[in-house]
């Protein structure tokens, strides 16, 4: 079911940009469009890729709140480099039917994921300073401080 609902509808955003549905008034993307937009993919596949390894070695040998490296400022590190890359893929379609793709599956299933997994990670009791202290998705809480934002 992953193939049917969630892989399958991304293979629409690479026909999309290059089979012509659109149209010949659809402009391709400007160089600075395909640069940010390479840029993001592969950020996007560090962070996934990094706080994967991360999370599977830090938990093979250490049960417990991963709370250092990737997981220092953002409680969601490896849903956020997804969200990156096939973002990416969405500004660089420049469509619409990619974004409603990506709103679907961002809410619909990694929304429901992030939530499940907090509710999970809240058995611990260094919780709570942890969530207070960290962003879903976004750092936040690094970012916006009390007279000072950068």
């Amino acid at each position: 079911m992953a193939f049917i609902f969630v892989l399958g509808p991304y293979w629409l955003f690479p026909f999309l940009l290059i089979s012509g549905v659109l149209g010949p008034d659809h402009s391709e993307p400007s160089n600075f469009m395909l640069m940010f937009c390479i840029s993001l993919h592969t950020l996007g596949v560090v962070i996934m890729m990094a706080s994967d390894c991360q999370k599977y070695y830090t938990l093979k040998y250490h049960k417990g709140l991963i709370e250092e490296g990737m997981f220092k400022y953002i409680r969601h590190p490896n849903y956020l480099g997804e969200m990156m890359l096939y973002g990416s893929y969405a500004l660089l379609v420049n469509h619409w039917i990619p974004w409603v793709i990506l709103v679907w599956v961002w809410s619909g299933i990694f929304l429901v994921n992030m939530v499940m997994k907090e509710a999970s990670m809240s058995r611990y009791p260094e919780w709570e300073s942890y969530k207070a202290r960290t962003g879903m998705l976004l750092p936040w809480k690094l970012l916006i401080q009390p007279g000072r934002i950068i």
